[in-house]
């Protein structure tokens, strides 16, 4: 039995280093296909590479794979091993992808709009999936990461803040407008490495003090297959003791369920929190026909 799950965890540590692997092979083409030859970059150690390449005609691999190195020692120490370890895989891909996809010709040209959103998105992408596995593709999330448990920010504001100085640097080389576009690029970047982590199909808590807990619970199984627990609260003013509904469920039923609320209770208090990931328990939705 110990066997199986010793290969089952191999394979699974196997599969994600692939991920990873080809997270940065996909981030290195958003790179090297669309946004470097419109002289647009990204933000982060990679776009501080960029510059460097640029600047002093070094291949952008050999930078990537040079700067990453303190932050990948940053990361072993504060984060943890595997994720150092998932980290090299990543970037070590990355720096080889933009040296092997080097003279591959731009699948757009010109077209300043396109190339910031089909560049973020592709970039994005690829760093979205080797973080969804465990690892980096740049150095700049580790420093941050870092930051925020002495700082009190929290780490995309960090991220954000860091990169405003890469962007600075980027102005100096591709002018203001590359500056500006790398910028949207990177903002692009951002939200679909959200969306590649946490998944198209998120989750979401809601909280719900209602004065028609059972009918509440009733029509939630009903009309979106759903269970939900009650806790008890207390009323900090008037000592009165309500039942609180909680039940997860994914984005994509978020407006069914604010229409059963506005039915039943509209007068209802309700707390809804973005959920990361649901494990175990009973989270199998129900058929409501």
């Amino acid at each position: 039995m110990g066997n199986t799950k010793d290969k089952s965890n191999k394979t699974m540590l196997l599969i994600r280093g692939v991920m990873v692997i080809i997270g940065g092979f996909i981030a290195a083409y958003g790179l090297e296909a669309v946004l470097i030859p419109n002289n647009v970059s990204d933000g982060g150690v990679t776009g501080l590479s960029i510059v460097g390449s640029q600047l002093f005609g070094i291949p952008l691999g050999v930078l990537i794979a040079i700067l990453n190195i303190p932050f990948i020692f940053l990361g072993y120490k504060q984060i943890g091993k595997t994720f150092a370890m998932y980290s090299v895989l990543g970037i070590v891909s990355l720096a080889i992808g933009t040296v092997w996809m080097h003279h591959i010709p731009a699948i757009i040209e010109g077209d300043t709009l396109l190339v910031t959103v089909v560049g973020g998105i592709i970039l994005g992408f690829g760093m979205g999936l080797a973080l969804r596995n465990g690892g980096a593709l740049d150095g700049i999330d580790m420093l941050a990461v870092l930051l925020s448990k002495k700082l009190p920010f929290g780490t995309s504001d960090l991220i954000l803040f860091l990169n405003m100085f890469v962007f600075i640097v980027v102005s100096f080389v591709f002018g203001l407008q590359g500056a500006i576009l790398s910028g949207i690029a990177y903002f692009i970047a951002s939200k679909v490495i959200h969306i590649v982590e946490e998944g198209l199909s998120g989750s979401k808590t809601f909280k719900i003090i209602t004065s028609e807990p059972e009918e509440m619970v009733e029509a939630i199984r009903d009309r979106l297959g759903r269970s939900a627990t009650y806790n008890i609260v207390r009323g900090a003013y008037s000592n009165e003791e309500f039942r609180e509904i909680t039940c997860v469920i994914n984005r994509l039923e978020e407006s069914k369920m604010k229409e059963i609320i506005r039915d039943l209770d509209p007068s209802a208090f309700v707390t809804v929190y973005d959920v990361a990931e649901v494990r175990g328990g009973n989270f199998k939705k129900n058929d409501i026909h």
